[in-house]
């Protein structure tokens, strides 16, 4: 029974004490005056009547209701109940309270009611003060305290004649029964109906079981005003801790809403600070940093908006906002979705029908209270849900004198298959389920709804997840009984309270509230208590029971593990492997051994080992010899690297016991267990496993303890892990027993701890008070003895092996490298977090052995305070503990040391032999072989991934640092593999970024050190150092790459280096001897012209390019390439002021043997002389202007400049311009003369200047600059220079393109410009339309899609033929009658705002680049796609997503697409000048290109060299500082501006073939060396720092010595002799034309030079190398059987598959070359017999009577047979041959016979190497041959041919192509045949026979008998000849 109200207080408004304009509250009475003794007065009452503030009201008010409640210090809710009324303010108050007129008229009769009528008016200025009545209650019955306030306000305002000191009085007297109305005899028990004494009467019904929340209607009310996923948030909200904060104007809707949202938290309960009402004095409050639920009113909504992290729920706007630093986590799905689903079934029943065509016609909406218990039901449900299985995972500690009850988090976790879950480890981790467990944990207690309804409905829950229906009765089935709690006898709920008439607060009160008479109702309270205490004291009899558990747990959502599914082939290899081990098997255990390694990842997996384990443990102990010792341990280890450090699954749990167990002897007397080699994981340093562990096994000992001990039990197992299950019913993962059930159940007792547990509380009150304490003391000595054993198992665990070293102690990254090896959360094994979390001071680098002991013991006694304080042990036993545990762990040390000491004498285990690499002549190594792993990074062709093929990573091996690379070479880890050699490499030079990490080395699973390299050849070395390498090695190998990486100047090189003796400290030369200076070089030249001046012919001399023949080859020794320096000899004609000096002429015969004046020969861009007789003739003269390199530093010494322009006006022209790069010629077009020229990009002056000179400038004029005039002038000499626009007069104007950017920009079709002036014009100049070619069948993409071809537009083509295909502009169309003579490709941000003047005759087109900045960091971004570091979880769309990122294709294409508008410029007759960023990386690439497009030359390996020398090297690539290759460019970094050049040529030659001289292997072969530094070419910025170097001009006789050749050409053309590596074989040019490729990106393909890698040899670039040792011949590998197949399985990354099956040309080459070599006749070139079989190939085709040539090497060859080519080229391996050496309708053939044609092929090619045909025709004739199934027979003219070994056939005896081949080796038989259907007439039977081959039976017949059998004795005789 209970008091219905404590305390009645009757508060009113009084002045504020300062005098302010607001009041305050004051306690005018309250009733009992005395506090009672169980329930003191509540402080504060006053401000929670009034929450807004005390304040006067000019007008009268209607009363109002709230209550509010207060939490008093012991966390008890007081609710207050408070009715406020207004009263008129009397003249005293309001003299202190308002400045207002004193002269008020005073309240006329004080008596009897007098009624005025509602109109009558307040006098003005008349002011209401609030008055309010309380009540403060510990029951939450608001509606009755609602009417028992009514009831007061009523009698005062009606003036009924009751006494209100006795309503008062019978209020505070009312007695109540408490919760449980279930427990009660009869109904009037349970219903209480009271009258305070004014005729009114009231039932209280109080609910069933008094641990549910009664709600009444705030539950539906809150959905009402939020909605579902707004109430949803505040729900997980409210679990995960966070501040919640409602607003409204109502105070009654604050309550509700607070109300409603504890409800829903049901079974847990809120602990932090509630508050449903604020009061406005308190706001301070919002600002506290724990967690609250606070209602406050709307009006203070401003001062809630600076609160950071409090989440506002706007009950009146229904909105809640969640500030951005808050996270809510979200219900876990599928719960997420099902309770969103249901609650809208509930909220919303209409929304079911709302589809349906005859919807019925009403629907039964539940009743609001109905509702509310609906939508509570449904979150019942979900923490059933949630919770379901909690009690399984319980921890029984103590039972006695009272039950300490611990959760096993983890475990919970693991089991439901949500350890990843937010919200869920929140939620465990926060103070309510703290709660949750400590109350509902207790195994013998009143149960309730919750209870029955997590151990008993969840399998109904589960089965009826899919259907919704079932859902919704389910939730109204539990809604009924939540209802059925807060209404148990709804009939009886008849209320009669009088209320106030209408309006009657409007009435002029009688009086004020009067002041009551505290005795009368004193004397009411006391005699009440008096009867109340004579009266026996109701005892509330609980009804208690034993807590059903319910189901064991299952996960929530059935996940299957994916890769590491449990198959029970994974199982059964793991327990094979096991009874190996202990059979002695080591052989076999070591073949599986890899298998269990993977499978140990699953968790299924590492369950069974443990299982497995266990049977072989006797006695606590299972003694193993050293191999045993090795594989145990190895699997523990892999077992343990993936658990967490909470340990959900158990695995460590189970592993705990056994790592104690299994121990070999490593001498006498000394025993080295398991634990000793486990210590590196995470999860023996983490507290919260320790504490699991040790109150699953004081379980497990208390159980035991209860259990009728049986006799024959064997008492080790109770003192050890005894068998009995773990928490709950069964066993708790954490439990070690968990895992012990192995086989059969247990003999005994079978009954759960907590079954023990709830029997021992029924007992305990029956218990006399001294077997009370034995049964205390039994209990904690079990967890004292507990505690002790654990400090020893925590000591094993935590102590190193080593102590001295305090190994354990390093720092390590908290989670490992997010790419190391594997995904587990490895750190620091125990005592080194032990240091970071608990100790403070710092260093334990060098600490001493007591350090790692102090930390140890440290840790260990904290673990002990905790769990013994929780566990209820004796201060006196935990002070003895205290003193023990330094003792165990010295104890520990000692013993540690002798085996430590011991195990250092075990033989090592054999490492395999380190493979020393195969070096480069010159190459040295600097760092012997370090031992490493060499471990998989992303790529998975190498682990084997879905390409299949063996695990070749792992290797365990060594890497060597050179002069030149970084070498790895070993052998795969994986046994089974075989003895492959694995080879990866890459330049030093190439290295992009270095970094370490932590990794688990894959042998024994232990954490290493480890580095990752990464190089710009695509090649990732990510690699553990083994144990033996210490760290001071691993140090020295990276400063030593580092070193060797950056040296400090570009003379450290390998490519100078290379040859004298490395030394690695060797400190740089001084600057000033940097090789011969430009003095000394000029002083050499002078002495070499004295003695050339008289040999005269070497000026008159013209340079011929080398013929075909010559250029394979280097020149002969006498044969200098002299090109005129000028033909006249008169010195005058040189140079307009005066002749060259002759060292300067020295310099010039220098200069002039460069690359790039041999090619100004080529194209004939002019001479050297400036004389007026050649100056009408040329346009343009090669200019000697910068042969010191004065005006431009980085341009070539010589330069093609406008005939008219003098050379001392270049000076000032050069300085408008970036980096002096002034425009000059670099090629012209042999059609249409247009030229190309290059320069940098303008200086913002001379822009200006430029194009706002007027028409014709004067000299006068001020604002024009001179260098700018000479600017004009310069560009206008350029295009006077042009022979078509010397006299054009008008032009078209290109301005309406002058916007356009190349960005796939699709113009509308309204803005296209075409301009037809006349249509004779524009045919006349459709017939000059160039002869080009877009793309080939191989370029396909998606059709029609135009990609902003600028350059077809300005070319002048028309738009209105319909695009072609693969974004290529339409066929040439309409070429404009006029355009502009010049076009400028500039920045776009450079030209900003520059009007052409439309007079002039160039135009600018604008158009945006990308800076080198972005090609950097788009090629990190390709380089991670392609080499990415660690594995991805969807490896083909990470990589797709990975390159698209990057960009890179998208810089390709814009590339392609400016070079290919270049190129269509210079086709339609305009010149064009490039001039972007410095002239030095985008101009280079996009020059280059449009020559390489235009020019058929550039395409043939000699142009493509010279291309490269003139547009790279000589203009000024900075290759140095774009490689990064010395210490002064390591900031800048690696941009790879020529790769992607190579990376446009590569797409150019896939889409056509034909017209590459070179081979695709060309590229990457320069790609490769032109960062490897390896040869001298690419080294340096420009000719002149070339020259400086003295590397330019090297003497003739140095460079005949048999050296390493030092430069990439010498290379190439060295390496061409011996191998047509670098040659295409479908080299077929059409010699006029002109390339135009597609550039969309769809069209573009990532270079396999970025993802190919061969693990054999390395990277195949260095040629040497790569041709590995040469296998023995067939005749050698004969042991008397048959020969040997030499048949090789190629896997995908391990062998080049060129190298195991070379193309078909190659093979023939090398079998040639075999065989001269047997002869010993001389070997030929292969370039020689190439060109000599292309010879007969065509002249083989005249004699044919066909008028179509039949080799595709002729140029003239029709377009479709090309693209037919590049068709058949992806078809099987060895139909390149159809192409190139075949005739028309082979080639012809479909894809279907291309592996006939090739077939055929192969045969047409053998016969080119013989001198007459009649050698293979061994024996001819006709036979007829039966066709295949179905066919006629027909005669064919067959040849037997004994030398291949074949019998052909033709149509007849002339016909050349032959039809068919039967290979002889496939011949099994020659039988006589049978005539069958169709067979020729009149042939004699015998004159059939059959020749039966492994594929098929052919049958022929003769003409007649004699010549059948002649052809079968040929045939027969072929046969054994073989």
């Amino acid at each position: 029974m209970a008091r219905l109200a404590d305390y009645f207080v009757l508060v009113a408004f009084g002045p504020h004490p300062r005098g302010s304009g607001e009041g305050q509250g004051h306690i005018l009475q309250r009733f009992p005056e005395k506090d009672w003794e169980d329930n003191p007065f509540p402080q504060g009452i006053e401000l929670f009547c009034q929450p807004s503030g005390w304040q006067l009201c000019p007008e009268r008010s209607p009363p109002t209701f709230f209550v509010a409640v207060l939490t008093d210090i012991n966390s008890e809710r007081h609710y207050c109940a408070c009715l406020t009324f207004w009263e008129p303010v009397e003249p005293t108050q309001e003299a202190v309270c308002t400045e207002a007129t004193a002269g008020r008229e005073e309240e006329t009769d004080e008596g009897g009611p007098v009624r005025l009528p509602p109109a009558a008016a307040v006098p003005p200025g008349q002011l209401f003060a609030p008055k309010t009545l309380v009540l403060v209650s510990r029951l939450d019955h608001a509606e009755v305290f609602r009417n028992s306030l009514g009831l007061i306000y009523t009698i005062h305002v009606e003036g009924l004649n009751v006494g209100l000191e006795s309503v008062v009085g019978n209020l505070l007297t009312c007695i109540i029964p408490l919760a449980g109305g279930s427990q009660l005899d009869s109904v009037e028990d349970g219903v209480r109906t009271i009258s305070l004494g004014a005729g009114d009467r009231q039932v209280i019904q109080t609910p069933l079981t008094d641990s549910l929340p009664i709600s009444r209607c705030s539950v539906a009310l809150l959905f009402r005003q939020l909605g579902i996923a707004n109430v949803l948030s505040l729900f997980c909200a409210a679990l995960t801790e966070h501040k919640v904060l409602f607003l409204s104007r109502s105070y009654q809707r604050l309550s509700d809403a607070c109300r409603g949202l504890l409800a829903l938290l049901f079974p847990l309960r809120y602990s932090f600070t509630y508050v449903p009402i604020l009061p406005a004095q308190l706001l301070e409050v919002l600002s506290t940093p724990t967690p609250f639920i606070i209602g406050v009113n709307a009006t203070f909504q401003a001062e809630t908006q600076e609160l950071l992290d409090v989440i506002v729920a706007d009950l009146d706007g229904g909105t809640v906002t969640v500030p951005e630093c808050v996270h809510i986590p979200a219900l876990p799905e599928p719960l997420h979705s099902q309770t969103h689903s249901v609650l809208s079934m509930v909220l919303d029943p209409e929304l079911e029908l709302a589809d349906l065509a005859f919807p019925p016609p009403t629907v039964s909406t539940s009743s609001l209270k109905m509702q509310d218990k609906e939508l509570r039901a449904v979150f019942l449900r979900l923490f059933a849900q949630l919770l379901q299985g909690y009690r399984w995972c319980l921890h029984m500690v103590r039972i006695h004198p009272e039950p300490v009850i611990r959760f096993h988090k983890a475990a919970f976790l693991g089991q439901r298959g949500l350890v990843e879950d937010d919200f869920l480890m929140k939620v465990l981790e926060g103070m309510a389920f703290a709660g949750f467990v400590s109350e509902r944990g207790v195994p013998y207690r009143p149960t309730d709804l919750f209870d029955e309804l997590v151990a008993h409905e969840v399998a109904r829950m589960r089965a009826d997840e899919n259907h919704p229906q079932r859902v919704l009765s389910h939730v109204k089935e539990l809604a009924e009984q939540l209802y059925k709690n807060e209404n148990p006898y709804p009939a009886v709920a008849m209320h009669k309270v009088q209320r106030p008439g209408e309006a009657s607060h409007l009435r002029r009160a009688p009086r004020p509230f009067p002041r009551l008479d505290e005795g009368t109702v004193q004397w009411i309270v006391d005699q009440a208590t008096a009867k109340m205490q004579g009266a026996p004291p109701a005892v509330k009899a609980e009804r208690r029971t034993t807590v059903p558990s319910g189901p064991p747990m299952t996960a929530i959502l059935e996940r299957s593990s994916g890769l590491h599914g449990n198959s029970a082939r994974r199982l059964e290899v793991v327990r094979n492997c096991i009874s190996y081990v202990f059979e002695g098997k080591m052989l076999e255990a070591k073949k599986l051994l890899p298998a269990v390694l993977r499978a140990l990842k699953g968790r299924a997996a590492r369950r069974c080992l443990a299982q497995e384990l266990h049977l072989h443990v006797q006695q606590n102990r299972a003694v193993l010899d050293h191999q045993q010792f090795d594989f145990v341990v190895r699997m523990m280890n892999c077992c343990l690297q993936d658990c967490t450090s909470l340990d959900e699954h158990g695995i460590a749990a189970a592993l705990l016991p056994l790592v104690t167990a299994f121990c070999r002897k490593l001498s006498p007397g000394v025993t080295q267990f398991a634990y000793s080699c486990v210590q590196e994981h995470v999860v023996w340093s983490t507290p919260q496993f320790w504490e699991a562990m040790f109150y699953g096994d004081v379980q497990t000992h208390i159980r035991a303890l209860y259990l009728e001990p049986a006799e024959d039990r064997d008492p080790a197992q109770v003192c050890g892990d005894s068998r009995a299950p773990g928490g709950g019913h069964g066993p708790v993962p954490g439990s070690p027993s968990a895992l012990q059930q192995v086989g059969e159940a247990p003999a005994e007792d079978d009954r759960s701890a907590l079954d023990v547990a709830s029997e021992q509380r029924r007992l305990w009150p029956t218990l006399n008070r001294e077997k009370q304490q034995e049964l205390v003391q039994k209990e904690e000595s079990t967890v004292f003895s507990q505690a002790i054993h654990y400090a020893n198992r925590m000591s094993y665990l935590l102590l190193p092996l080593d102590t001295s070293k305090s190994r354990l102690l390093r720092e390590r990254a908290g989670l490992g490298d997010p790419e190391s090896a594997s995904n587990s959360l490895l750190t620091s094994s125990m005592a080194g977090s032990v240091a970071e979390s608990y100790d403070t001071e710092s260093g334990f680098e060098d600490a001493e052995t007591c350090d790692v002991a102090g930390a140890v013991v440290r840790f260990i006694n904290r673990f002990v305070d905790k769990v013994c304080t929780e566990s209820g042990v004796t201060s006196d036993h935990l002070k003895g503990l205290h003193v023990m545990v330094p003792d165990i762990v010295q104890m520990h040390i000692e013993t540690l040391e002798a085996v430590h000491r011991e195990s250092k004498r075990l033989p090592p285990i054999q490492k395999p032999k380190l493979l020393r690499p195969r070096l480069l002549p010159g190459e040295e190594c600097v760092l012997d072989g370090l031992r490493v792993y060499l471990l998989p990074d992303g790529r998975e062709e190498g682990v084997g991934g879905s390409a299949g093929g063996p695990a070749l990573l792992p290797a365990e091996g060594a890497v060597f640092l050179t002069t030149y690379r970084v070498i790895f070479t070993g052998m795969p880890t994986d046994p089974l593999v075989g003895e492959q050699v694995v080879v990866r490499s890459f330049p030093v030079a190439a290295l992009t970024k270095e970094k370490r990490i932590s990794v688990q080395n894959p042998v024994d699973q232990l954490l290493q050190d480890g580095l990752q390299l990464r190089s710009c050849t695509f090649q990732l070395l990510k690699m553990a150092f083994d144990e033996e390498v210490g760290s001071d090695s691993a140090e020295l190998f990276r400063k030593q790459l580092h070193k060797l990486r950056y040296p400090p100047d570009v003379r450290g090189t390998f490519a100078f280096t290379l040859g004298s003796a490395h030394t690695p400290g060797q400190p740089p030369r001084a600057t000033k001897d940097k090789g011969p200076s430009l003095r000394t070089l000029s002083r050499n030249l002078v002495k070499n012209a004295k003695k050339t001046i008289g040999r005269q012919y070497v000026t008159r001399k013209k340079y011929h390019p080398p013929s075909w023949e010559q250029r394979g080859q280097a020149p002969p020794e006498d044969q200098e390439d002299a090109i005129s320096v000028s033909e006249e000899l008169e010195p005058s004609t040189l140079t307009p002021s005066s002749a060259l000096k002759p060292s300067d002429r020295m310099t010039m015969s220098s200069l002039v043997e460069r690359a790039c004046c041999r090619d100004y020969q080529r194209l004939g861009l002019g001479t050297l002389s400036s004389s007026l007789s050649r100056a009408k003739s040329e346009p343009f003269r090669i200019s000697p202007v910068n042969r010191m390199y004065a005006i431009c530093r980085s341009y070539p010494g010589l330069l093609i400049v406008p005939q008219s322009v003098q050379d001392n006006a270049l000076q000032r022209v050069s300085r408008c311009y970036r980096q002096n790069r002034f425009p000059v010629v670099c090629w012209r077009s042999g059609r249409s003369k247009a030229v190309l020229l290059r320069s940098g990009g303008l200086h913002g002056k001379g822009v200006v200047g430029l194009f706002k000179a007027q028409n014709a400038p004067s000299p006068g004029q001020s604002q024009a600059d001179s260098s700018s005039l000479e600017q004009e002038k310069y560009l206008q000499a350029v295009v006077s220079s042009m022979p078509r626009f010397a006299d054009a007069s008008g032009r078209n104007t290109l301005s309406g393109f002058s916007s356009v950017h190349m960005g796939g920009h699709v113009p509308s079709p309204r803005a296209r410009v075409t301009t037809l002036s006349n249509p004779m014009a524009a045919s006349a100049s459709r017939r000059t339309a160039p002869r080009g070619k877009w793309g080939s069948v191989r370029a396909s993409g998606r059709s029609g899609v135009l990609g902003g071809d600028v350059g077809s537009r300005l070319a002048g083509r028309d738009m209105l033929a319909p695009p072609q295909a693969n974004g290529a502009p339409p066929d040439p169309g309409f070429l404009r009658p006029q355009r502009a003579a010049l076009y400028i490709i500039g920045d776009k941000a450079q030209l900003k705002g520059v009007r052409p003047d439309p007079l002039q005759q160039w135009e600018l087109v604008p158009i945006e680049v990308f800076e080198a900045r972005q090609v950097k960091t788009s090629f990190k971004k390709l380089l991670k796609a392609c080499v990415p570091g660690c594995p991805a979880a969807e490896p083909s769309s990470a990589f797709l997503r990975l390159l698209e990122d990057s960009e890179w294709l998208t810089q390709i294409h814009k590339l392609l697409q400016v070079s290919v508008l270049v190129v269509e410029l210079l086709d339609s007759g305009s010149s064009v000048l490039v001039s972007l960023e410095d002239g030095w990386d985008i101009t280079t690439q996009v020059v280059s290109l449009v020559q390489l497009l235009s020019d058929p030359f550039y395409r043939t390996l000699e142009g493509f060299r010279l291309l490269v020398e003139k547009e790279w090297l000589s203009f000024g690539h900075r290759f140095s500082h774009r490689g990064a290759h010395t210490l002064a460019g390591q900031s800048s970094g690696f941009t790879p501006v020529f790769l992607q050049f190579l990376d446009c040529v590569h797409q150019v030659h896939l889409q056509f073939p034909m017209e590459f001289e070179f081979s695709p292997f060309y590229l990457k072969f320069l790609g490769y060396h032109h960062v490897s530094r390896r040869f001298r070419t690419f080294l340096l910025d420009s000719d002149y720092e070339r020259i400086e170097l003295g590397l330019l001009y090297e003497e003739k006789g140095e460079r005949r010595g048999q050296q390493a050749c030092r430069s990439v050409w010498e290379y190439v053309d060295r390496l061409s002799k011996r191998t047509p590596v670098f040659y295409n074989y479908m080299y077929a040019p059409e010699d006029t034309e002109v390339l135009r490729p597609y550039s969309n990106v769809s069209n573009l393909k990532v270079w396999d030079f970025y993802t190919e890698e061969a693990l054999a040899e390395g990277p195949p670039y260095d040629w040497e190398l790569a041709q590995g040792p040469p296998e023995p011949p067939e005749e050698e590998r004969l042991d008397g059987g048959a020969p040997q197949s030499r048949r090789r399985v190629v896997w995908p990354c391990y062998d080049g598959r060129p190298r195991a099956q070379p193309d078909a040309i190659s093979r023939l080459l090398e079998e040639l070359h075999r065989l001269e070599t047997e002869l010993g006749r001389p070997p030929e070139r292969w370039k020689d017999t190439w060109d000599r079989v292309k010879a007969a190939q065509r002249l083989e085709g005249r004699p044919d009577g066909r008028g179509t040539p039949s080799s595709l090497l002729v140029s003239s060859v029709p377009h479709h047979r090309r693209s037919l080519g590049v068709y058949l080229q992806e078809g099987p391996v060895g139909s390149t041959l159809s192409l190139s050496l075949d005739s028309d309708q082979s080639s012809g053939s479909t894809a279907s016979g291309s592996r006939q044609a090739a077939r055929r092929s192969t045969s047409t090619l053998y016969s080119q190497f013989h001198t007459a045909e009649s050698e293979n025709r061994s024996h001819e004739g006709t036979l007829y041959k039966k066709g295949a199934f179905m066919k006629p027979w027909k005669a064919r003219w067959f040849v037997l041919d004994k030398t291949k070994h074949q019998l052909r056939y033709y149509d007849h005896r002339v016909d050349t192509e032959c039809k068919g081949i039967i290979d002889l080796a496939e011949v099994e038989a020659v039988a006589p045949g049978t005539p069958t259907m169709g067979a020729p007439k009149n042939v004699d039977e015998k004159a059939f026979f059959d020749v039966k081959t492994t594929r098929r039976v052919y049958n022929f017949c003769a003409q007649d008998v004699p010549s059948a059998q002649q052809w079968v004795d040929q045939i027969q005789g072929c046969l054994s000849d073989a």
